[in-house]
């Protein structure tokens, strides 16, 4: 494996850890109706209790866990290339990515523009989701011609 590489995935697991943590506290804070703390920046509370923090009846910081728990599985399974899943399990986390940073953006305009309240807890959770959907336009769509030479030399070797 690659140096590059190497690195990409620890980023990758880095934020992952990061973003479950983030969504951790927010759906503590939320099942337990919890004043959020919020250090004096923005009004985590605003937005908690805003009609826009549940979706399909679900609190968003739930969903938002189970997408970094689900990025999690999805790095592990292309990691460890499971059942030679890994190309999928790639595809996958662009694709699950991608409809984070999507949703992400939707709930900084509802924010910024409809609720009149910044989170920073949810700021922060979106740019984690920023960075790894970049980390896996690299990862999915970056070269892998060293992987590929790696995979080769691995398997001439008896």
């Amino acid at each position: 494996m690659s140096g590059r590489r190497v690195w990409l995935d620890r980023l990758m697991l880095i934020l992952i850890a990061a973003g479950i943590v983030i969504a951790s506290y927010l759906t503590y804070v939320k099942l337990f109706d919890i004043k959020p703390y919020c250090a004096g920046v923005g009004n985590c509370e605003a937005v908690q209790t805003s009609p826009y923090a549940e979706l399909l009846g679900v609190p968003v910081s739930i969903w938002g866990l189970l997408g970094y728990l689900a990025l999690l599985a999805l790095y592990l399974v292309k990691r460890n290339n499971w059942a030679n899943l890994g190309w999928v399990a790639r595809q996958f986390f662009f694709l699950t990515t991608l409809i984070g940073v999507l949703y992400s953006a939707y709930l900084t305009y509802l924010e910024l523009f409809v609720i009149h309240a910044i989170c920073p807890w949810c700021v922060a959770s979106a740019v984690v989701m920023t960075a790894l959907f970049v980390l896996a336009i690299v990862d999915a769509f970056g070269s892998h011609d060293e992987e590929e030479e790696d995979e080769e030399a691995s398997a001439a070797t008896p």
